[in-house]
């Protein structure tokens, strides 16, 4: 099912501010199947719709306003300069919200994350992708959030770009926390992982489903439901569904929204064919 998003469309390279928070419209679904329900809108507008307690991990890469150390340089940049290699020939959609300093970063972030602090249950896990340069404000926005950091889990990428005179930039980053106290049970996990990039892509900064399909595992309670505000391409919700998992996805770009609709509509064809 599709319907109007509940925020209006911005330019790619079009920062969010607080004051352009438009009236909340009703919350309907983009899409919806018997396991994955996306939503096209604004994370914070979105966010502030659902129930409160209603989600039991969360697991999202958002926009990192990585790379210059002045807000010029990020403002000058697009995606497909900071994050494409020159010698690829793919054109991926542009994505907003990633020409931030380090101060309206940390800003934004503890906006959203005190809004999914309230639609997470009590003690459940939240995950967010970063890089090393923004690992400190990450983990920062996260306590500011009002949530409990817990630590980081490197993604250790299998190929990389070598640098003379200097270590390589192997590794992304999951900081998680938790939404207050988390009891110590369940089955344990790795520290880190190690993962070949993603092949096939559909999104710039696309994780690999691999990646993914590991880190959805901290969602072991049978009726877990998995939340990922920043959706993208929906390799997190792929992911979920995979394990058998309710999940939400939010995506503020149509065109990329849509992309990871297909995606999940394929998963459910190649299902009906196994």
């Amino acid at each position: 099912m599709k319907t109007e998003n509940i925020y209006p469309p911005e330019t790619p390279n079009q920062a969010f501010t607080v004051g352009a928070i438009a009236p909340e419209k009703t919350l309907s679904p983009f899409f919806s199947d018997d396991l994955a329900t996306v939503y096209l809108g604004e994370a914070c507008a979105v966010l502030r719709q659902l129930p409160t307690n209603s989600v039991d991990t969360v697991i999202t890469d958002p926009p990192y306003s990585s790379g210059g150390m002045m807000r010029g340089d990020r403002a000058g940049q697009d995606c497909k300069s900071k994050y494409q290699q020159t010698q690829t020939k793919k054109v991926y959609d542009e994505f907003s919200g990633d020409n931030r300093d380090q101060r309206s970063f940390i800003m934004w972030c503890s906006l959203w994350l005190d809004e999914l602090r309230r639609v997470a249950k009590p003690g459940a896990v939240i995950g967010c992708f970063t890089d090393w340069r923004q690992m400190p404000a990450m983990t920062d926005a996260l306590q500011v959030g009002g949530l409990v950091w817990r630590g980081v889990v490197p993604w250790v990428k299998k190929s990389y770009r070598p640098c003379k005179g200097r270590w390589a930039s192997q590794c992304e980053y999951l900081v998680w926390a938790t939404n207050g106290p988390r009891s110590l049970d369940g089955p344990c996990f790795p520290g880190s992982y190690t993962c070949s990039v993603a092949s096939d892509k559909r999104h710039m900064t696309e994780k690999p489903v691999d990646l993914m399909h590991e880190l959805c595992r901290i969602a072991y309670e049978p009726d877990a439901v998995i939340l990922d505000p920043f959706m993208g391409s929906g390799t997190t919700l792929k992911a979920a569904k995979q394990h058998g998992k309710k999940c939400i996805g939010i995506e503020l770009t149509r065109s990329i929204c849509e992309t990871a609709c297909d995606r999940l509509r394929e998963a459910v064809q190649q299902d009906l064919l196994v």
